[in-house]
């Protein structure tokens, strides 16, 4: 199943998405929310990879971020038995329906609740990562791991979505995070934050919204990869759960030290 939905991925990049970068009209472009865009090219890429999804696998179910958008209910469907399919069919649509980079198509496999399979595709670096349960991260075709160990928090790099906090909250870590080494700008694409994580290029990330489609597959390859992505209170992150706040490390010392730095011991939310 790995190869043949990263193929789909790959078909959908290269006859749908990338037809359209930079090449966007003014009616090609609109708000499903206040700051949330839409491209045509969202809504083509997420119809063309349903039809392929449900013809690897017969009698699965897809959970689609437009599809959510245009109708809320679908989102239940993450919560049924038997395969469920998660898909983001661009993730970073603000970059994409303005000529930048990163963005990426994400889709994951849930079974019963739990995180089978995750696919991360880069579509302008040309880069798949992909994860299996008890089976590893890999990026094309090459095994990666996370960096294990802890690390000063005055070494540490990472971005932190403050966007969507809350104001006390916001408050909090912006005060605090002057304790970490490194603050980087957000790349407005989860699916380039989370393969970063793993590789090095960052520690940490933390975000506040935590939509399934957004994070499931980059959760996956953290895990999968020797990572952690937790809640703010420690627990696992669980796709099922409408929770938010998501802290993922390149391993579970350097979670809890960003965590300590970011929030303190006595913070509550």
């Amino acid at each position: 199943m790995i190869a043949p939905v990263g193929d789909l991925i790959r078909e959908v990049a290269r006859t749908v998405v990338l037809p359209y970068y930079k090449r966007l009209g003014t009616a090609d472009v609109r708000q499903k929310a206040p700051g949330d865009l839409v491209t045509v090219a969202d809504e083509l890429a997420e119809e063309r990879l349903i039809e392929g999804l449900l013809r690897l696998l017969p009698g699965s179910t897809v959970v689609g971020e437009e599809a959510v958008a245009a109708d809320p209910d679908v989102l239940r469907r993450i919560c049924q038995e038997g395969p469920v399919w998660l898909v983001d069919p661009i993730d970073g649509t603000g970059n994409f329906a303005f000529g930048r980079t990163p963005f990426a198509i994400m889709v994951a496999l849930i079974e019963d609740g739990d995180l089978r399979a995750g696919w991360i595709f880069d579509v302008m670096r040309d880069r798949m990562a992909v994860a299996e349960r008890g089976a590893g991260a890999w990026v094309d075709g090459v095994r990666v791991h996370a960096r294990t160990g802890p690390a000063p928090v005055s070494t540490l790099r990472g971005a932190v979505m403050t966007k969507y906090l809350p104001g006390e909250m916001a408050a909090e870590v912006g005060l605090r995070s002057t304790n970490i080494a490194k603050i980087l700008d957000s790349q407005h694409c989860a699916g380039a934050e989370y393969p970063d994580v793993v590789s090095g290029k960052q520690d940490f990330v933390f975000f506040w919204k935590t939509l399934p489609w957004d994070h499931a597959p980059g959760v996956l390859f953290t895990r999968e990869a020797g990572g952690v992505a937790r809640r703010l209170d420690g627990t696992e992150y669980q796709v099922t759960s409408r929770q938010k706040g998501l802290l993922v490390a390149a391993n579970a010392e350097i979670w809890a030290a960003v965590r300590h730095a970011l929030l303190g011991d006595d913070f509550h939310f």
